[in-house]
């Protein structure tokens, strides 16, 4: 079964707030990371259970995949997995990231 990606917008300007970060040194490393991002997470259409569920979550439906330093936090529901989060792997998911998974996954744990 294939499962349909869905960026939320929170995610995309993760995205391009990467990218802007990484211009400043290189444009050819900024669209390279950014492309190789955009590539794994086409991945998630057929096997988005894969990889490790997030350590500070501990939802079987809450997962992460990495991409260079970045981590590519998605929710897994029905037939879709929702990219709720990019964040750099050296940056704490909480507290503040905390908010946008707890709403985008509608869990009040």
């Amino acid at each position: 079964m294939d499962y349909q990606v869905v960026w939320s917008p929170e995610a995309l300007n993760d995205i391009e707030e990467i990218a802007r970060y990484i211009e400043r040194d290189s444009h050819f490393y900024a669209a390279s990371v950014v492309t190789r991002i955009l590539q794994k997470t086409s991945l998630l259409k057929t096997f988005p259970f894969s990889v490790r569920v997030v350590p500070e979550e501990m939802d079987e439906n809450v997962r992460e995949h990495f991409v260079s330093n970045y981590r590519i936090i998605y929710d897994i529901r029905d037939n879709f997995v929702y990219v709720l989060a990019v964040v750099h792997g050296k940056r704490m998911l909480y507290p503040e990231f905390e908010d946008r998974i707890k709403a985008e996954n509608g869990s009040s744990r």
